[in-house]
């Protein structure tokens, strides 16, 4: 289960990493709090902190569920898919948006492998 919390502590790093710069752009595009709009430059960063979060409450109980049932290694390793898809997601969406995909992908199906094991792994345990 170590692989697994490493996995977790690493992508909760890549999200405070993202509202740093969140909260740095507030500063350099002249975005002042609590404003959630202004720049479109800031609200690219803004966009991808706030899509990190949403992945983040699917993502982390998947990843701990799968390595509890299935396997924490292989759960570790799919986890990997996803905090590699994060960086490459934050710099395509902050340079273009449409050019999101690659990371994206990369992220939503680790999340969809993790949550399909995840209920395998339990149906199995349970019969």
């Amino acid at each position: 289960m170590e692989l697994t919390a490493l996995i977790t502590l690493i992508a909760l790093l890549e999200l405070m990493f993202f509202a740093f710069k969140v909260g740095m752009g507030r500063a350099k595009y002249d975005v002042p709090a609590p404003a959630v709009s202004g720049n479109e430059q800031w609200e690219r960063l803004f966009r991808v902190q706030q899509n990190t979060i949403e992945q983040l409450v699917i993502f982390i109980p998947a990843l701990w569920i799968f390595s509890s049932f299935v396997s924490a290694t292989v759960g570790a390793g799919i986890g990997l898919l996803f905090i590699i898809g994060r960086p490459i997601y934050y710099v395509t969406y902050v340079k273009d948006p449409n050019s999101r995909t690659v990371g994206f992908l990369m992220g939503f199906f680790s999340i969809v492998v993790l949550l399909l094991g995840s209920i395998g792994g339990i149906v199995y345990k349970a019969i």
